[in-house]
């Protein structure tokens, strides 16, 4: 057999991978809001705002900053009080987090299902208390969430779910897009994400009451609609008005974004129709009735079997020229320095030591919380996947895949 590139043999590949790019439509796009004057928060943006609405077919959408300003938004419509507490994921992005500790409620991590990576419902109801206002689960990767049972311990419980679609435009449960199941849906249009204005975040309702509120708090509570043009400040916010460049920029993606999905799909299916016989190496696992769009493509590289670690086999796939990388973010949110040692407000440990919730750090973030999460990470590799990409391109994957397991 071929001598493995990482051993001085000669890789499988040696060109670079296909770049994900803009256009023509993005220019003609901002070069309308250039010659309008209007860059800060105008028509462009409620127009943005209104056609992501329509595609998700819901009545209410913010338009924001950040994923991390569109899941702000979404806790400040929940208005925790100081100590309450969130259930989130364990594998997400530290602004998942940031949204809950900046309004001095408490992030609670449910571990995830082995098998896909997401939220386990059963220990989502292990860590409900009392204290408990609101379930944020996360769409991992594209990969939907088993939101009928999170919805029914929602509705149990009395808890508002914010469902966080950073990773997972278009991706569907059971016919219903994600962002629509929840009371909220949060999206990222980061730089990397399906759809991308360089960074940017949309929240999405469809009820009446919360839309209104995602409004306010996403601009000083200031509800412009004074007909003397009086200025208001009705309830406590941020600014995280979106500029009229990035709609502009959202717009032109919004045209394309159903196909970005469908490659990516179309993609991902061969790379794991190509894999998925070799033992020991596990593509993602979808629930049935589900769309995964694919934010990412993972594997679990099971050691045990194949007898070579999730960094090893990384390496060795990068030396054949295909970038890809393990165990994703390394381990559990929750057991980074900041989170872990609850330093947020200088040395006041709020608002985890906050007397409002007892005063006595009682939550507790550590190795062996989340035992399913720690061994999804330990496993996992990101092979390179995004719309750009040709089957040959693929099959170039799957055969260093191949050939390093091999080995």
């Amino acid at each position: 057999m071929e001598k493995l590139a990482i051993n001085s043999g000669s890789p499988v590949r040696t060109k670079p991978f296909p770049d994900r790019k803009f256009g023509d439509e993005e220019i003609a796009e901002l070069t309308d809001v250039i010659k309008s004057g209007i860059l800060g928060r105008g028509p462009k943006v409620h127009e943005f705002e209104r056609a992501f609405a329509d595609l998700h077919g819901v009545k209410h959408c913010v338009a924001s900053t950040s994923g991390t300003a569109a899941i702000h938004i979404a806790v400040g419509v929940v208005d925790p009080l100081p100590g309450d507490e969130i259930i989130s994921a364990p594998i997400t992005d530290m602004g998942g987090v940031i949204a809950v500790i900046a309004q001095n409620a408490i992030p609670v991590f449910a571990d995830v299902d082995p098998n896909t990576g997401n939220m386990d419902p059963k220990d989502i109801e292990r860590k409900i208390t009392d204290r408990t206002k609101a379930i944020v689960p996360v769409h991992l990767a594209g990969n939907p969430c088993d939101m009928d049972p999170i919805m029914e311990i929602a509705d149990k419980h009395n808890l508002i779910v914010i469902e966080d679609c950073s990773q997972a435009h278009l991706a569907e449960y059971k016919g219903r897009k994600v962002g629509t199941i929840g009371h909220l849906g949060a999206f990222s249009l980061q730089q990397g994400k399906h759809m991308r204005t360089g960074e940017g975040g949309m929240t999405i309702t469809n009820d009446d009451k919360m839309g209104e509120r995602a409004r306010l708090f996403g601009d000083k509570g200031w509800p412009r609609y004074s007909a003397d043009g009086a200025r208001e400040h009705l309830v406590y916010g941020m600014t995280y008005r979106m500029t009229s460049l990035q709609a502009a920029v959202g717009l032109a993606q919004l045209r394309k974004v159903q196909w970005v999905v469908q490659q990516r799909i179309r993609l991902a299916n061969l790379l794991t129709e190509l894999i998925s016989d070799i033992d020991g190496l596990i593509p993602p696992v979808i629930l049935e009735n589900a769309v995964h769009t694919y934010w990412f493509y993972h594997v679990l590289v099971k050691e045990e079997i194949l007898g070579i670690s999730p960094k090893r086999f990384a390496e060795s796939l990068r030396a054949e020229g295909i970038p890809a990388g393990a165990n994703y973010i390394g381990k559990p949110i929750f057991l980074y320095e900041m989170v872990r040692q609850k330093k947020i407000h200088g040395n006041s440990v709020c608002p985890f030591g906050c007397p409002l919730y007892g005063g006595t750090n009682p939550v507790k973030y550590e190795e062996g919380a989340c035992p399913n999460t720690e061994k999804f990470l330990d496993e996992m590799t990101i092979l390179p996947l995004n719309e750009f990409f040709t089957e040959e391109d693929i099959r170039d994957i799957a055969t260093a895949v191949r050939k390093v397991i091999g080995r």
